[in-house]
């Protein structure tokens, strides 16, 4: 049961935000995460595919069946919204059972299926209590019971952990990780939480103004960024303007880097991107670009301290990391290094 988006656009009316010709495809039993600043269109995607909104160009096949004129109610799709939305008149088990009371389903069986899901989510003796009762995270996994108890042919998750303490977080995350692929649940998961879309999924989307920028692995996704814009917004990173000097140099402005330069020629326009992990600090004499300079603002976080290098003439201040700080010097290895184009 595969999701395919292909080439969909959509306009709010009146103005000039929604989303340009974004193409995803979610294999079956896929989870995909789409990240990006406010207003870059992950919301709207997540609507169009719910059926909350409407009127998109381009298609939407679950399963090769076009959801683009389907109302919400025959879509089959589960959705865990940010805020919940359980039903306060009803008890946890009841809440659960909705969506199968809805495709008239005998009230046994619904209910037989319903402690099953609570089961699952280890809420199997709150079943008749009220939603009321119960903890941010114990709602959570019973809206999660929820969608998923309708067998889906896909679910969307909706900025699902967004709203609850960070304690609770990492706990669900597994959970819900863990329950999506016991189910072989075709996912599309929202989330502003980076940590949370590595973690989780198998796949991520960036998204910028509406458009697509990057569908890769996590792995990929961090490593090699396809873009400026990409390495800006996942993770840390330092990213200097450069020119090709030649197949081994990078004309960064304060200073030239030795890096390999394949793929481009001289006088071509670059990106430098680093990450603060890979700085290093204090150098071995002779190690490649090597820069002298000052640490300026240091912040301490626990494991390892994190740091602005100030290096003279630079535009900006290298982030770094260290376990302790005393760097006189840093180095960028050049197996390290990421050119970017754009």
């Amino acid at each position: 049961m595969s999701l395919v988006l292909n080439n969909v656009s959509y306009r709010y009316p009146g103005t000039n935000q929604g989303l340009s010709n974004v193409t995803i495809d979610i294999r079956t039993g896929e989870l995909v995460a789409v990240i990006g600043p406010s207003g870059s269109g992950k919301s709207t995607l997540l609507k169009l595919v719910s059926g909350l909104e409407s009127g998109n160009e381009g298609s939407i096949l679950l399963d090769g069946d076009d959801l683009s004129k389907k109302p919400v109610h025959l879509r089959n799709v589960g959705m865990v919204f940010q805020s919940y939305s359980l039903f306060p008149h009803l008890n946890v088990a009841e809440n659960v059972a909705y969506g199968l009371k809805l495709r008239k389903v005998s009230k046994d069986e619904r209910m037989q299926r319903a402690q099953e899901l609570l089961e699952l989510v280890s809420l199997g003796e709150f079943s008749t209590k009220s939603v009321s009762k119960l903890s941010g995270g114990q709602q959570q996994r019973v809206a999660l019971a929820r969608a998923l108890a309708i067998n889906p042919k896909a679910l969307l998750l909706d900025e699902p952990l967004a709203a609850l303490d960070a304690g609770i977080r990492g706990f669900l995350r597994d959970q819900i990780r863990t329950l999506q692929k016991r189910f072989n649940a075709t996912t599309l998961m929202v989330t502003h939480d980076q940590e949370e879309a590595l973690t989780m999924a198998d796949r991520v989307a960036v998204m910028k103004d509406g458009r697509l920028l990057q569908l890769a692995t996590p792995h990929e996704i961090y490593q090699r960024p396809a873009t400026s814009a990409v390495a800006e917004f996942v993770g840390l990173s330092t990213i200097f303007a450069g020119t090709v000097v030649d197949k081994q140099t990078v004309d960064l402005g304060f200073a030239k880097v030795n890096t390999p330069t394949e793929g481009r020629t001289t006088g071509d326009s670059v990106f430098m991107m680093i990450r603060p992990e890979h700085v290093v600090g204090d150098p071995a004499t002779g190690a490649p670009n090597t820069f002298h300079g000052k640490v300026g603002t240091q912040r301490y976080l626990g494991s390892v301290v994190r740091y602005d290098f100030l290096i003279e003439g630079a535009s900006k201040a290298v982030l770094a990391e260290a376990h302790t700080v005393a760097a006189n010097s840093i180095s960028f290895p050049p197996e390290h290094i990421r050119l970017l184009d754009h």
